[in-house]
């Protein structure tokens, strides 16, 4: 099972930090994947939550371990074809990644294919492809049923 940092987050949630590129890369560098948001905004790549904060070079969303939120249409329309691995949703129940994972929002039904997002922790079935969560230290330690 793989273990993704909600938007750079380990050991619980940081708003302060969360989304900009040294938090993130801290993460990768302890062996999570990471799932960013990202904007596309007058030609230029941006990551954010709410808003196009931290400019980023292209290059940055290559590394495979990165699951990208496209968080508007043009971001979307600019991964698309592309080799990122990325998704798009606001309040769907579930929705396919573009490599065919099941991106599930917290309490809903779960399968070999699913990424369960979690962010408290909570345990959660072992038969799955992954958990997205702000406190992934925690899943690490094989919390999960």
């Amino acid at each position: 099972m793989i273990l993704i940092s909600h938007r750079g987050n380990i050991s619980g949630k940081n708003t302060d930090l969360e989304n900009s590129p040294e938090y993130i890369n801290s993460a990768l560098k302890m062996k999570y994947n990471v799932e960013i948001d990202i904007f596309y905004f007058k030609k230029d790549f941006y990551l954010g939550h709410d808003k196009p904060t931290y400019k980023i070079k292209k290059n940055f969303l290559k590394n495979k371990n990165l699951w990208i939120h496209a968080k508007n249409f043009e971001a979307l329309s600019m991964l698309k074809g592309n080799a990122h691995n990325f998704f798009w949703h606001e309040n769907d129940q579930y929705t396919l990644t573009n490599r065919g994972y099941i991106w599930t929002y917290p309490g809903r039904y779960l399968g070999p294919q699913s990424i369960a997002v979690s962010l408290n922790k909570k345990k959660i079935a072992k038969n799955i492809y992954g958990i997205c969560s702000d406190y992934v230290d925690f899943y690490r330690s094989k919390n999960y049923e």
